[in-house]
């Protein structure tokens, strides 16, 4: 068994995207960022490097799967074959390739970080723990807030790009910002849902393209002044009814595990638990 390894998106999906869609749920990431290189070209997320990769068994099944788009983290599938991770591990630091950090299941992103560590001499630490989410069963907040949804044009991208800003600085130092290609990619086929109440815009649900028969939510961001009456449960329903809408029949999505409040919406709202992940972030080595 073997890593193969690609910059050819179309070539990666023939390969390994039988392997992706048989647990689209799991690897929502790979899935749909890989969907948006295919149609936005290299450059989709910034940097025009990306690289995929799959362990394939002499008979050609496909055991894991990896996506690196620069400049995010490494997103790493559920459980490789024993030693696929340190394999992998060092064939890319042999090639030079810089890594900010692993996204994966914490046992897989613990044994990447490690074999990384081990070849490269950087640590790694927890930069966020996450848990994944299923829709069961949507259900809408009874009474809805005040107010109604409608799809976001590109009247208001501006607002949409000081929201996502936003809602990146509340959530800390995760990574690198990615406003302008969430908005941009999201306008272009009515991915962005806002919640508006006389006349007010007062929050934002966003989703991924449906590929594989999966679509993801998030980012979801409410302002401030505009918490505490729903808004955001009423974004996150509409925009999950979007998605069913497009044709997805699995929809996902990522919470952050110290924020209670999200975590406890989302079930209210018909999401169950699937599995915890984390993102680990690898340090400059020191002196």
């Amino acid at each position: 068994m073997a890593w193969q390894l690609t910059g050819d998106v179309n070539a990666y999906l023939a390969a390994a995207g039988g392997f992706l869609r048989a647990n689209a749920a799991q690897n929502t990431i790979q899935l749909t960022a890989s969907e948006t290189v295919r149609i936005e070209g290299a450059s989709a997320f910034g940097l025009a490097d990306p690289l995929f990769g799959w362990w394939a068994a002499p008979d050609g099944a496909v055991g894991a799967a990896f996506l690196h788009t620069p400049p995010f983290p490494i997103v790493l599938t559920v459980m490789p074959p024993a030693g696929a991770l340190p394999a992998l591990a060092a064939i890319l630091a042999d090639q030079g390739r810089q890594l900010p950090g692993v996204n994966a299941a914490p046992e897989t992103g613990a044994a990447f970080a490690a074999a990384w560590t081990e070849r490269t001499g950087q640590p790694a630490h927890v930069g966020m723990r996450m848990r994944l989410y299923r829709l069961g069963r949507l259900l809408p907040p009874d009474p809805p807030p005040p107010g109604g949804p409608r799809t976001a044009s590109a009247a208001d991208r501006d607002l949409m790009l000081a929201w996502l800003d936003a809602f990146h600085d509340e959530a800390g130092p995760a990574g690198p910002r990615e406003s302008e290609q969430v908005v941009d990619n999201r306008l272009g086929f009515g991915g962005l849902t806002l919640w508006e109440h006389e006349g007010t815009l007062v929050s934002l649900a966003s989703r991924t393209r449906t590929v594989a028969g999966q679509a993801r939510v998030g980012p979801v961001y409410t302002p401030p002044e505009h918490r505490g009456r729903g808004f955001g449960a009423g974004a996150t329903a509409a925009v999950t009814q979007a998605a069913l809408d497009d044709g997805a029949d699995v929809v996902v999505l990522f919470t952050d595990l110290a924020n209670p409040t999200s975590n406890t919406l989302y079930q209210r709202l018909g999401y169950l638990a699937v599995t915890d992940w984390a993102v680990l972030r690898f340090a400059t080595p020191g002196p």
